[in-house]
């Protein structure tokens, strides 16, 4: 227990969490020895594989993560949503988040939190301790509160994210170095606001294994030219969450966790292409680039990441499927989906689930009609531009899966089987003895309250 808390007389658990954003369990779990830190926080606390939510995709998981709700309750289905009436998507910020998060429980509860790196936390809240924003922030200046932190960040040459585009180049040695150099910056940064001793949850991300996922995942997984880099990268990784956990007091829980796993990627599908291709999604004109451009005769449409919506009759602005076809519509396209093959024979879709059995709340208005759970080697696309290939490949050489996200709890007693991302937020606020409504979740505590 450090000063300010013998000053304070706080007997009350903290948390320190820190999101690996997606990394795979079985990653560490294969390689104890490069990875010893983990393993001894799996060794002496408890540790497995999770599942992650539908879809996965981050900027969807973590909403979820952080509140312990799906989707239709936290709003937030994928980088881009569309509100029902309308055809033009736009990109979810930290104000459309529906669903009170943790560092809201917490404060609400008179308690302090630190908020670095999450993603969908922009605009900052002004009503937390500390907060600077995570991905698709629009530049630092804007993204952290309050203003003294700010200035702090920037004397430490912090850094939101990584640059992508360096991965697509045949040679990832550049794209490597600025990985390093994100990931010195943000650990320096955790390093530094861990050591205060003004918040009682600490919630941190890294979001650089998942940039380094997505360019070396199929190198690690198949002997490629990238291999040791990418093992290298991790190890760097392991020794960072090792000395963070060295410099927690006895009063604080570390928690270590991805919001969904990793898997080697073979093939993109560009749905929407599929779909012309399949009759069901025509356009106003030759000139085509966006989703306002699909015509009425259009029987449905997809946004990213696997998302599939009937273009139906008082939903959307020229919704073709009368209301009374719409049941027998989905079933369709269901049953098309579920029979869609790769090129080498291999189904793309693991599952195909309707809005009703993933997605419950009050914002299951925007929900898509028909979310596809890829097999591992598929990255489901979208795009209007009507000129893509169903079945292409990109720069990226690894995505996202269902399966296998991480989750670290340095507390033997906790129980990881059978869990999965919204089992995180309630865990958090049990481990804090913060008071909650059990019913307020989706997710249960892992540990006893």
């Amino acid at each position: 227990m450090g000063l300010f808390d013998r000053l304070r007389g706080d007997s009350d658990g903290r948390v320190a969490f820190f999101g690996i954003d997606g990394v795979p369990f079985s990653l560490i779990r294969d390689h104890p020895e490069r990875f010893p830190n983990l393993t001894a926080l799996a060794d002496e606390g408890s540790a497995g594989a999770i599942d992650s939510i539908v879809p996965p995709e981050s900027s969807a998981c973590w909403p979820a993560l952080t509140s312990g709700l799906n989707p239709g309750e936290t709003g937030v289905y994928g980088f881009q949503d569309r509100e029902v009436g309308s055809y033009d998507p736009y990109v979810p910020t930290c104000n459309d988040v529906q669903a009170p998060r943790l560092w809201d429980r917490v404060t609400d509860a008179g308690r302090d939190a630190t908020v670095m790196n999450v993603v969908v936390t922009y605009p900052p809240q002004r009503d937390v301790q500390r907060m600077v924003s995570g991905f698709l922030s629009p530049g630092l200046d804007k993204a952290a509160h309050p203003e003294e932190f700010r200035r702090d960040l920037e004397s430490m040459n912090y850094r939101i994210d990584v640059n992508p585009k360096l991965g697509h180049k045949d040679d990832k040695s550049e794209f490597m170095a600025d990985a390093y150099e994100t990931l010195e910056a943000r650990q320096q940064t955790f390093e530094r606001y861990v050591e205060r001793d003004d918040w009682d949850l600490f919630f941190g991300v890294f979001m650089t294994p998942d940039r380094v996922n997505h360019f070396l995942f199929r190198d690690y997984e198949r002997d490629g030219p990238n291999k040791e880099a990418f093992l290298e990268f991790y190890e760097r990784l392991d020794e960072y969450l090792g000395r963070l956990r060295g410099m927690l007091g006895d009063d604080t829980t570390m928690i270590v966790a991805s919001d969904h796993g990793f898997t080697s990627l073979d093939y993109e599908v560009h749905c929407n292409a599929w779909l012309e291709e399949q009759g069901w999604l025509s356009y106003r004109s030759d000139d085509h680039d966006s989703l306002d451009d699909i015509s009425g005769d259009a029987k449905a449409y997809s946004l990213i990441p696997g998302r599939f919506y009937i273009n139906r009759e008082g939903r959307e602005p020229r919704g073709g499927v009368p209301d009374e076809e719409f049941e027998d519509t989905r079933a369709e396209l269901k049953e098309m989906l579920e029979r869609l093959e790769g090129p080498d024979g291999t189904p793309v879709a693991d599952r195909v689930v309707t809005s009703e059995e993933a997605y419950r709340g009050a914002h299951t208005d925007i929900a898509p009609d028909l979310t596809v759970v890829p097999n591992h080697g598929f990255d489901l696309k979208s795009g209007f531009g009507g000129d893509a290939e169903v079945f292409d490949t990109g720069p990226r050489n690894g995505m996202h899966s269902f399966d296998n996200a991480s989750l670290f709890i340095d507390d033997e007693s906790a129980r990881i089987e059978d869990s999965d991302l919204y089992d995180i937020a309630p865990t958090v606020l049990s481990l804090m003895d913060v008071e909650y409504d059990r019913g307020a979740f989706d997710g249960t505590s892992l540990v006893q309250s």
